[in-house]
């Protein structure tokens, strides 16, 4: 029996020797995908429908812009996409670069086409798979068009940001697969009609503000979505922004009894957008959709009230510091 136990230890060992060879060998390989054929224009209304994505429904800034300035974001200002935040999770540090034109330590040395490539196909142009916490792959052509212009107008910053740190959870999750460039569903459309519709509104809540990534359940390991969309109930625990505070985000389908949407007709929708934060360390990024012109959010409400009600109670989101989670 000794003997026996022996030789099944040595078996697990050989295992688990062999996953941790294999996930240092593999964990930064390099993946391929096409470039989206997108040039960057000078046109001044190109550049302003660029900003007003950038520092609205994109909300580029609460991740990209110069960390040292962000109380200014909050108050309205335009501040430089120069990076510095870090966001520490299960899978390791990730730190959003700088995001002006610099040529040493920002977007200036890569093409056009390799910035829409980490848009669209979250591929580095070094081949690194990018991490998709951004939701911009089914963006329309004109619109990513029009984020690049802008972002190539901008002033460069010098600010040289580190790489983003992935510990052994992270560097498994990437070897074995389980995260990987996430690229469009179908064909992303060359523009999009701004008004009113539901479908602009999808198009909003989907493809520019990542709505659905924060309230569709997930699992924070891998990113991958395990619950209905809108339905709400992603844990967002307490990090070095939030001042000890935890977050689990509410039901945003329409549904009568569980859904948030229950309590606001459209009116009230637009006025809360407008009203912008109310507590201090909310993960959501109110600043930004308090810019929103009211057509996106009219458009993302009608969405929301179009999809299907999902029966799921989310009693309390927001949590104090050291207040027990839900399991």
């Amino acid at each position: 029996m000794k003997r026996f136990l022996l030789y099944l230890m040595g078996i697990i060992a050989i295992l688990i020797l062999g996953f941790v060879i294999f996930v240092m060998v593999t964990w930064s390989k390099k993946h391929d995908a096409p470039y989206p054929d997108v040039k960057a224009s000078t046109d001044s209304a190109v550049i302003a429908r660029g900003k007003y994505l950038v520092y609205g429904p994109a909300h580029c800034a609460d991740c990209h812009g110069d960390i040292s300035r962000l109380e200014e974001l909050k108050k309205g200002a335009i501040i430089p996409l120069s990076g510095g935040f870090e966001m520490p999770i299960d899978p390791g540090v990730f730190r959003p670069r700088n995001l002006t034109p610099d040529i040493e330590t920002g977007i200036g040395k890569l093409t056009d086409g390799e910035v829409a490539r980490v848009m669209r196909h979250s591929v580095g142009a070094d081949g690194r798979v990018i991490v998709p916490f951004m939701p911009f792959q089914n963006m329309s052509d004109d619109d990513l068009t029009a984020v690049i212009s802008f972002l190539r107008s901008q002033p460069p910053v010098k600010n040289k940001i580190e790489p983003s740190a992935y510990n052994f959870l992270g560097k498994a999750v990437l070897a074995t697969g389980l995260i990987k460039p996430e690229g469009p569903k179908g064909t992303p459309p060359k523009s999009i009609k701004i008004d009113t519709t539901k479908e602009y509104g999808s198009y909003i809540a989907n493809s520019v503000a990542n709505c659905v990534g924060c309230h569709t359940n997930r699992d924070l390991k891998t990113g991958a979505f395990i619950g209905e969309p809108f339905a709400g109930g992603f844990l967002m625990p307490a990090d070095a922004m939030t001042k000890g505070f935890s977050f689990i985000s509410p039901n945003l389908t329409p549904h009568k009894e569980t859904g948030r949407l229950s309590e606001w007709n459209e009116n009230a929708f637009v006025a809360r957008f407008k009203l912008g934060r109310i507590h201090e360390t909310s993960p959501m990024p109110w600043d930004a959709f308090s810019r929103l012109d009211e057509v996106e959010i009219r458009a993302v409400y009608r969405y929301l009230n179009s999809i299907p009600p999902v029966e799921k109670k989310v009693p309390k989101t927001v949590f104090a510091p050291g207040e027990p989670l839900p399991e």
